[in-house]
């Protein structure tokens, strides 16, 4: 599958970040409607929510596809499986957080306004979750990448890498060639 030159894991990978801060930025928007009284923030979160659900969705059904597409052993798949039923408990409940507002048109009760923001917060801690575990699988076990190109990389990383003096390094630790030296 190719779709804009994207396979199912890199689609995955450019699918996830959006949806799941749109549905961080909707709980804050509730969250400051509730306490501030603006039908403008309001309204905000039922946008937010709407596109994050749908994107949510589209970044689940791509994740689902990507497992059978990417190299992985044991350690990946242990992490896959809580990450692919998290991901889709998460989605599940901002989906029925969205549906009911719908349904009700947004003329929610007090009562169905607590409950809906209980709900949408225990969804964030599912998103943060999953995230965490989805974070794990790539950052830990380099999840997504072939390993055809992952042994040539462990190879030049077990090289000695010098830096020379004019370097610098940035926050992350990269360090930047400002007399372009040669490495």
């Amino acid at each position: 599958m190719n779709i804009l030159g994207y396979d199912w894991p890199r689609l995955h990978a450019a699918l996830n970040d959006l949806p799941a801060a749109l549905l961080f930025v909707t709980v804050l928007f509730d969250t400051g409607a509730w306490i501030n009284k603006r039908e403008s923030l309001r309204s905000a979160a039922l946008w937010t929510l709407w596109a994050g659900v749908i994107g949510g969705w589209a970044a689940v059904v791509a994740g689902l596809q990507a497992e059978d597409a990417i190299d992985h052993g044991d350690a990946i798949h242990d992490l896959m499986e809580p990450h692919e039923t998290w991901a889709i408990v998460t989605m599940s409940v901002f989906t029925v957080v969205l549906l009911y507002k719908l349904f009700r048109r947004g003329s929610l009760s007090r009562t169905e306004e607590l409950l809906s923001r209980g709900l949408s917060l225990a969804g964030l801690v599912t998103l943060f979750y999953t995230a965490r575990l989805g974070g794990k699988m790539f950052f830990e076990h380099a999840a997504g990448v072939p390993t055809a190109a992952l042994a040539p990389e462990i190879q030049n990383r077990s090289l000695s890498h010098h830096h020379h003096e004019g370097e610098a390094a940035d926050s992350a630790g990269t360090t930047h060639d400002h007399d372009e030296h040669e490495h």
